[in-house]
């Protein structure tokens, strides 16, 4: 695998070379401090361009950064709808294993970009001095956030109303309608009250990170225990006519 330096070269080198780049951003996790560094991280980077179906209408300018062994291209799909308006980006994975997410983005819409930007952002070019204050990337927008009173009952609730889907999907051996609800509905809201009470304890001045990834720098070793004891379902035997057959222990 390539190291960052090499990774940040090939990125900076396309962006000074090509002048419909004005303006080049990193996001995502490489900017943020308080995330371990590692080598699986993606290079979340944005292009601000001034053409951007140039672009678009070719391909082989993604060359440049390696051979790739898969790319989607999330705006050019029609089983998931595009969801960044005018944006485009670039989702590759090359045989080093090394992986750019990259995003083209109008240089019009770059005001656009900061006002909606999450905090973890770091200018790595910008060719015509277009940002004028000085960014600095922060979590903080991902800090676990005080849940109001209602917002704490309405997750008890449904926690425990869901609870009787899985349960009824289990006496039926509707294994997949059980399993949807308690992996789908159940374990997120058991996850965002355990993320509520790490938040408390720290004064909600941290982040647990995408999908609760780092919940467990927060939990004793018996909670998180409990935890993974969530993850061990039982499966029914539907040879066997009649209730539920505990037949075997399985991890999803």
């Amino acid at each position: 695998m390539r190291s960052e330096s090499e990774m940040m070269r090939l990125i900076l080198d396309l962006g000074n070379r090509d002048k419909r780049i004005r303006l080049v951003t990193l996001e995502g996790s490489r900017t943020n401090k308080n995330v371990p560094r590692d080598k699986f991280q993606d290079y979340d980077i944005s292009y601000f361009v001034t053409d951007i179906d140039s672009f678009k209408s070719n391909d082989e300018w993604l060359k440049h950064f390696g051979e790739m062994i898969m790319m989607q291209k999330p705006e050019d799909m029609e089983l998931f709808p595009p969801e960044l308006g005018d944006w485009f980006s670039y989702l590759m994975l090359f045989k080093d294993d090394s992986k750019i997410d990259l995003t083209l983005i109008p240089i019009d819409q770059m005001e656009q970009y900061f006002s909606d930007s999450d905090g973890l952002v770091e200018v790595l070019l910008d060719k015509d001095l277009r940002v004028k204050n000085t960014i600095t990337a922060t979590d903080e927008r991902y800090h676990i956030k005080k849940p109001t009173a209602r917002e704490f009952d309405d997750c008890c609730n449904e926690f425990w109303m869901v609870s009787t889907y899985v349960v009824k999907g289990l006496m039926r051996k509707e294994i997949l309608f059980a399993w949807d609800h308690l992996y789908e509905i159940l374990r997120p809201n058991l996850l965002r009250m355990i993320s509520w009470n790490i938040g408390i304890q720290h004064n909600f001045s941290l982040s647990v990170g995408k999908n609760y990834k780092y919940i467990q720098r927060y939990m004793d070793e018996k909670d998180w225990g409990h935890l993974l004891n969530t993850c061990v379902g039982d499966t029914v035997d539907t040879k066997k006519p009649g209730g539920l057959n505990r037949v075997k222990k399985s991890v999803f």
